[in-house]
């Protein structure tokens, strides 16, 4: 990663911090991208070499120039990782405003697409990667988090279809799909209200650290890998396939999982 230029949206805390942290060690060039400005402007004094572009990446303008300010600065991408994402906490029967899902949408889904769309030329000149930082929930359906789901979904349908697209032009495309990981998502997952509910509903000192999970997608940045699920137990590593073969007893298991609060 030495020299080589990274974007990194929702970089100021969970994963994409971490992943900063990870990359900024091992001589990337970050550009960190988020709206809480003063957080990204702490990660980016701890490294040469990083640029800090406040953006909110469901305001197409805030994404285009994200990408320019880039280009501008070091001259070039060489990977992009559309990590900015939220989640949700509540039972589809249970919400109150419809926006919930707009504003899922707009971040994990059109967020990305907005930058991959403007960095793409700038990756093709330099046959660089596209990473999509998904979830388990974007190959099984989790209770309590439909617009979630369907926002990850769409991410894994998307990028499927550009890395076709996108033979034998030496850009490749990853898509990295965590299981529970410690971070600030269920902290600010948004509830019925469509606003955040402020808590999480599983132990957090009992997942997987971001600081874990970032080595990992390091690793799959490095060797360019097409789909990495990224769990502690093998039961989740394997749970995609299971879905395939006994798909009853996966819906059930994740019944179970809503019903004992640890999904």
């Amino acid at each position: 990663m030495k020299d080589k230029v990274v974007i990194i949206t929702g970089a100021s805390s969970g994963i994409g911090k971490a992943l900063a942290h990870e990359l900024g060690k091992a001589g990337a060039k970050l550009v960190l991208a988020a709206r809480r400005e003063e957080a990204l402007q702490a990660i980016a004094a701890q490294f040469s070499d990083t640029l800090v572009v406040k953006t909110d990446v469901t305001v197409e303008a805030q994404c285009r120039n994200l990408i320019e300010e880039t280009v501008k600065n070091f001259g070039k991408i060489d990977v992009l990782v559309n990590n900015a994402g939220i989640s949700m906490q509540v039972k589809f029967d249970e919400i109150q405003d419809l926006i919930l899902f707009h504003k899922i949408m707009n971040v994990n889904y059109f967020g990305m697409v907005y930058c991959t769309h403007f960095a793409l030329p700038h990756l093709k000149k330099s046959k660089g990667l596209i990473v999509g930082i998904s979830s388990m929930t974007g190959k099984i359906g989790v209770p309590t988090r439909t617009a979630y789901a369907a926002s990850k979904h769409a991410m894994q349908g998307f990028l499927d279809s550009l890395r076709v697209e996108l033979m034998e032009t030496g850009v490749d495309v990853s898509v990295i799909s965590p299981g529970f990981v410690q971070s600030e998502v269920r902290m600010n997952a948004l509830g019925a209200n469509a606003n955040p509910t402020g808590e999480s509903r599983i132990d957090e000192s009992s997942i997987m650290s971001a600081e874990e999970c970032a080595r990992q997608i390091h690793d799959a940045i490095v060797n360019r890998k097409r789909d990495v699920i990224i769990a502690e137990s093998f039961r989740s590593k394997i749970a995609p396939l299971l879905k395939l073969l006994v798909p009853k007893i996966v819906d059930n298991v994740s019944r179970k999982g809503m019903e004992s609060g640890t999904t």
